[in-house]
Parts: C-alpha cells; sequence; structure tokens
C-alpha cells in the first residue's frame, strides 16, 4: 500500500523557519515527480514547489520563490521543503504528493498520491 507520510509543521513567528519531511513507502521513488502543495481555510489547494525525478529541476511559484526550497533523497526516499522567512499568508496545510506524469505537473489531477498534511501556522 503506497502511502506517504508529511511533518515537520509547526507555530512559527513570522520571519522564522521551518522544514516539511515527506517519507514515501512508493517502490519506484525515483520514477516519481514530487510536488508540495498547500491549503488555507477557504482557499483551493495550490502547488507550491516541484522537483524533478533526479533531482536537478525545482519549479516554484512567485509567491514563495527565493524563500522555499525543495529537495529529495532518492536513496532514502523522502523529500524535504525548507521554508524560510514566513509570512502570515503561508499559514497552511501543506501535502507532499507523488506524481508519474510527465513534465511538470502542477495542478492536483496530475497527482497520483498524496500525503495526510501537516498544519504551518505562521504568527505575527
Amino acid at each position: 500500500q503506497v502511502q506517504l507520510e508529511d511533518s515537520g509543521g509547526g507555530l512559527v513567528q513570522a520571519g522564522g523557519s521551518l522544514r516539511l519531511s515527506c517519507a514515501a513507502s512508493l517502490r519506484t521513488f525515483g520514477s516519481y515527480f514530487m510536488g508540495w502543495f498547500r491549503q488555507a481555510p477557504g482557499k483551493e489547494r495550490e502547488f507550491v514547489a516541484g522537483i524533478s525525478r533526479n533531482g536537478g529541476s525545482t519549479y516554484y511559484p512567485s509567491s514563495v520563490k527565493g524563500r522555499f526550497t525543495i529537495s529529495r533523497d532518492n536513496a532514502k526516499n523522502t523529500v524535504h521543503l525548507q521554508m524560510n522567512s514566513l509570512k502570515l499568508e503561508d499559514t497552511a496545510v501543506y501535502y507532499c504528493a507523488a506524481s508519474r506524469r510527465g513534465g511538470v505537473p502542477v495542478g492536483e489531477p496530475s497527482y497520483d498520491y498524496w500525503g495526510q498534511g501537516t498544519q504551518v501556522t505562521v504568527s505575527s
């Protein structure tokens, strides 16, 4: 049974940092494009970071570029999201996800497996 387990969320002051982790039970982890999404209350889930299968390319929307860094370790079946200079508007539940699609999948329907989510709350 495929599982993605998100962890690392918590409460942090604005300007602070958090590092999220995702452990995947995927047998061929290295064949999946990995992404992080977030969903704030009353808002749609949005793409915040993606990383190619070999980790050589990363993708971010303008809202987090320069502050968030995604990385992966294919030997350990893990993906991380380092979040720096956190803002109040970064408050959301964060989900990691795995996609078998080609290209750069940024939409929810492109992803095959999802973590359960981890809450990130940024306070003033």
